[in-house]
């Protein structure tokens, strides 16, 4: 069954990879013979069954991991990911059914494999839930916060494309929103940089590890990539090399506690590191900035619409967030831990979260904030959710720590 979990993942990225060849393929591809509509909607429904045959894997994955586990698979950084991924997909399947944007694929699916691909660099195993998460509730909190995030991060993908076409158009004021596209853009690669690190320095079976003093007591930490940074007042255990990096460049702050975030925050430098590196790269390839390289994909598109496919997936996604992550959130602390709010890191962030999408609706339905104004809200609120996926579970130690 094991096996057959795997195999079912698997081939699901595969799916994943090939639909989003399709829609890029639908979008750049050239149609001399069949005319560019023909060819379009051609591609376009390739690339959407791809990706519902890779949906279906993935569901297969998630109910044989259900059979070995005997609990829904959202306990952990892999799982969870994971899971998100597949709500991407399924959100995008269903806002893609009510407005027949191929070029949306062309973006939500790169960001799916993306997704399952950062969730693979987390260990995979099975393990048994601790005594705090044998809920019902669990299952249910976690996995409406994924279905949540998953609709959102449609929205997030429409924002863009609406960004990207209002930016190419040459509008006024375009200068600034240029310059904050490309941030974000950057910000996007450097997820990509951690996911290729992460699995080429597993791939190498890199390790390091430092013993240090936490509370008083010795810890071994263990470092999965080079250490940029090591615990205060560390001593090197063991290290294997690496061009470089004979021994850490520095000690991490004094005021950054906890058993594991040393190599928490070595992780971040890399990412940042990595993904501008990757930035640089791409600049010197193409010869000009990524939004103007990604324009023609989106330059034939009604920017109204693309608004309101944004608005649509967020308004989707929105009370599904706030059932997941206030309301049954609540109700799991509660009988996990005797409280219903302690902010927590994570309690806070989702907070945070909620909020955000909070204004957000607020000043679309109230003040009139339509499309630059809630392309920009869009975008802005699936960082924060990359902030709390990211840095609050990677960083920041807390009960609701995945890693």
């Amino acid at each position: 069954m094991e096996k057959a979990m795997e195999y079912a993942l698997f081939a699901a990225f595969f799916f994943y990879l090939f639909s989003t060849i399709a829609y890029v393929v639908a979008v750049t591809g050239k149609a001399s013979r069949v005319g560019k509509e023909v060819h379009i909607k051609r591609w376009g429904k390739r690339g959407l069954i791809l990706a519902m045959i890779g949906g279906a894997l993935h569901i297969l994955f998630t109910v044989i991991r259900i059979g070995i586990s005997g609990h829904f698979p959202t306990s952990n950084m892999f799982e969870f990911t994971a899971f998100l991924c597949l709500s991407i997909v399924i959100a995008f399947i269903i806002i893609y059914f009510i407005y027949r944007i191929t070029v949306l694929g062309a973006f939500v699916m790169p960001l799916a494999v993306i997704m399952l691909a950062y969730a693979a660099v987390f260990p995979t195993e099975v393990k048994p839930l601790i005594p705090a998460l044998q809920s019902y509730w669990l299952g249910v909190h976690v996995t409406t916060v994924a279905i949540g995030e998953g609709a959102l991060a449609v929205g997030f993908v429409a924002g863009l494309i609406y960004l990207l076409c209002w930016v190419g158009q040459g509008n006024r004021a375009h200068t600034r929103t240029a310059s904050l596209l490309e941030g974000v853009l950057a910000i996007l690669l450097m997820l990509v940089g951690f996911v290729l690190l992460s699995a080429s320095f597993g791939g190498l079976g890199y390790q390091a590890s430092f013993q240090h003093t936490v509370d008083g007591k010795p810890v071994v930490e263990d470092y999965s990539m080079p250490p940029v940074v090591s615990p205060i007042n560390s001593k090197v255990v063991a290290m294997d090399s690496f061009p470089g990096l004979d021994k850490a460049l520095f000690e991490a702050p004094s005021w950054l506690k906890g058993e594991k975030a040393a190599s928490k925050l070595n992780t971040v430098i890399w990412s940042v590191v990595s993904g501008l590196l990757l930035y640089g790269l791409l600049r010197l390839i193409l010869r000009r900035r990524l939004h103007v390289w990604l324009y023609p994909l989106v330059k034939n598109l009604d920017l109204e619409m693309v608004d309101e496919v944004s608005y649509r997936a967020i308004a989707i996604g929105y009370p599904i967030f706030t059932l997941g992550g206030l309301v049954f959130a609540m109700i799991w602390a509660h009988e996990a831990w005797g409280r219903f709010w302690g902010w927590d890191p994570k309690e806070t962030w989702a907070l945070i979260t909620w909020l955000f999408y909070s204004v957000y609706l607020h000043l679309r339905l109230s003040r009139g904030w339509h499309g630059l104004q809630s392309s920009w809200m869009a975008v802005g609120g699936f960082v924060v959710i990359m902030l709390n996926l990211i840095a609050v579970n990677l960083v920041l130690a807390g009960l609701h720590s995945y890693a």
